[in-house]
């Protein structure tokens, strides 16, 4: 579905291209600083990055401080209602900063851009400019816009748009780690999911364009990269004569031959897609990591169903029972919502009852935040009170809390390869790594450096951690 920008914002504000030369935007904008925030999943950092890049092209440089900064742009995430509090509450503080210096451009990109456009611009007024994750590309022109004196909106969703060409900044990087996305948009219309109607459908990154991304990761130093989409599973490139179709099992072992010593992960899976033929080449290839993120949300078929995931729990199951076939010591984690439209204490102890059969290493674990222009928004109650919504998640958490220590004890005395990405935050002589199976190690530092591979023998856990030390060679 195409969303396009809201009628009732003037005209005046619709982000119209100026017809202004490229060389003077250039010119203008040679010294000014960007500070970029980025809330919510891994795609929006990656966007962030993709921001980054098409401004420096017309002349800014990034900071960290946004207080010395000429433009401030918040990346938002729409998922839950608390991310989107936050990014009010900032806004308020940058808008402190724009009273002293009124010429300073606050903007707001991504997933709350098209949502909140109207109340953000007009009613709160604390942004000059809103712009949805397809319309990066216009961001000089639009910035152009308010630097004349009028406010600047672009969400249009694009069918089209991969940002293939685009060569991402890296912000924030330790050199080692670097997000790849593959794919932008969604075509899954879970019920609970805002994520189609703020990024729109879903299309496929040219193969090439990934691999010549991955290829300069690996000649630039980096270890690892983790290869982003809302599904990855149902990543499908074609070229313009349809003669070469690469789909995520092709492009996950094109990536993996690019280096083997480059680490390769990736996120999200769905349950409903994920096929044998992607399990085969993680088992194929060592440099592929150990691990899947397999979102289930719920253990109910019946909830499945209301939430329009496309799969049941046998279904669930099956994928589980699958990697466990095929990648035998495997990493799994899931997301987890408790408090549905008119969940029963029933369904909340099938949930529990299929963590309790698969056992995860981790979980990411929320209550239930209603979501405008979603289906389950127009069609269901959300009718289960905060209080058993959180009862319910405090028992899945202690569940999850249960099985993670479990799970690190199973690793005690197994000796581990773990790729260095920095020093421990709780020691400034320890440093630390994940293993292949996505589960952060801490050892001592003694004389290694960030981006070596070492091999750990695990002495002890916490429920999130494991601890063990180097094996000399």
């Amino acid at each position: 579905m195409n969303i396009t920008s809201n009628k009732q914002i003037d005209e005046s504000i619709q982000g119209q291209a100026l017809d202004v030369p490229v060389s003077l935007i250039n010119k203008q904008n040679q010294g000014k600083k960007l500070y970029l925030e980025s809330y919510g999943c891994a795609m929006n950092f990656a966007d962030s990055e993709i921001v980054a890049s098409i401004l420096s092209e017309t002349g800014y440089t990034t900071t960290t401080n946004y207080e010395e900064s000429d433009a401030i742009f918040m990346n938002t995430c729409a998922v839950r209602d608390n991310a989107e509090q936050r990014v009010r509450n900032k806004l308020k503080q940058f808008n402190q900063l724009k009273k002293q210096r009124p010429e300073l451009v606050i903007g707001i990109l991504g997933c709350m851009a098209e949502r909140l456009k109207s109340q953000l611009l007009e009613e709160e007024k604390l942004v000059d400019i809103v712009v949805g994750p397809d319309a990066y590309r216009d961001l000089p022109n639009l910035i152009q816009t308010v630097e004349n004196g009028q406010k600047a909106v672009n969400v249009l969703l694009s069918r089209e748009e991969t940002y293939a060409d685009i060569n991402p900044v890296r912000l924030d990087s330790n050199g080692i780690t670097s997000f790849v996305s593959i794919m932008r948009g969604c075509d899954n219309m879970c019920s609970f999911c805002v994520v189609p109607f703020t990024r729109g459908r879903e299309r496929s990154r040219d193969a090439h364009s990934i691999i010549k991304e991955v290829t300069e990761l690996v000649n630039l130093g980096y270890k690892e990269v983790t290869l982003l989409g809302q599904n990855v599973d149902s990543y499908k490139w074609t070229d313009a004569n349809n003669l070469e179709i690469v789909n995520f099992s092709n492009l996950l072992e094109m990536v993996a031959k690019t280096s083997a010593n480059l680490r390769v992960r990736f996120s999200t899976s769905h349950p409903k897609d994920m096929g044998d033929d992607v399990l085969h080449i993680i088992a194929k290839y060592e440099n592929i990591c150990n691990y899947i993120h397999l979102p289930v949300q719920s253990g109910s078929t019946g909830l499945l169903e209301k939430m329009n995931r496309g799969y049941t729990r046998e279904w669930y199951l099956n994928r589980i029972e699958s990697i466990r076939k095929i990648i035998p010591n495997c990493g799994i984690s899931t997301d987890i919502i408790t408090g549905f439209c008119s969940e029963t204490q029933e369904q909340h102890e099938e949930t529990l009852s299929l963590m309790n059969e698969v056992k995860y290493h981790f979980a990411y674990m929320y209550k239930y935040s209603e979501r405008p222009k979603t289906l389950a928004q127009r069609q269901y109650k959300d009718d289960i009170s905060e209080e058993t919504k959180s009862a319910r998640l405090t028992e899945i958490i202690a569940l999850q809390q249960k099985h993670s220590l479990e799970k690190n004890k199973m690793e005690i005395g197994k000796t581990h390869k773990v790729l260095i990405e920095g020093i421990s935050k709780k020691s400034d002589q320890h440093l630390y790594g994940r293993n292949t199976l996505n589960t952060t190690v801490v050892f001592p530092k003694e004389n290694f450096n960030l981006g070596d591979y070492v091999d750990v023998t695990i002495t002890d856990c916490t429920t999130a951690t494991l601890m063990g030390h180097v094996v000399k060679q």
